[in-house]
């Protein structure tokens, strides 16, 4: 069930490149890690095409956003510095993301561990 999220009102990439600042009207603002962003993608190579498929991906503690590109009025294309280019997050996705970023990488850390990874190359 997805809910109809308005288009941010701000798409900010940080100067070291390692963040990037959402601000959704009515003034919920969301930062996040290049990292974060990286290895939850909504691409179908980390999440396959089935739950049972998605991938745990380590390694990705230095990755940096190279680019933010439109797609159409309802989400962006974020390229990171690893050539890792296909997720797209819509502004639902995203909206998600800052309402569960907590939990959702508390998650991820577990998933490391328990399967021997690192967030370090």
């Amino acid at each position: 069930m997805s809910q109809s999220v308005s288009a941010p009102e701000e798409l900010r990439v940080s100067p070291d490149r390692r963040m990037l600042v959402v601000v959704f009207p009515g003034g919920a603002r969301d930062e996040f890690s290049a990292e974060f962003l990286r290895v939850l993608s909504p691409s179908a190579e980390v999440q396959g095409h089935a739950p049972e498929q998605r991938k745990t991906v380590g390694g990705k503690k230095d990755v940096t956003i190279a680019n933010v590109l439109p797609i159409g009025h309802y989400a962006v294309r974020i390229v990171f510095s690893d050539g890792h280019d296909s997720g797209i997050y819509t502004w639902s996705y995203l909206a998600e993301l800052g309402r569960e970023k907590d939990q959702r990488w508390q998650g991820y850390l577990a998933e490391l561990q328990a399967k021997g990874l690192k967030r370090e190359r």
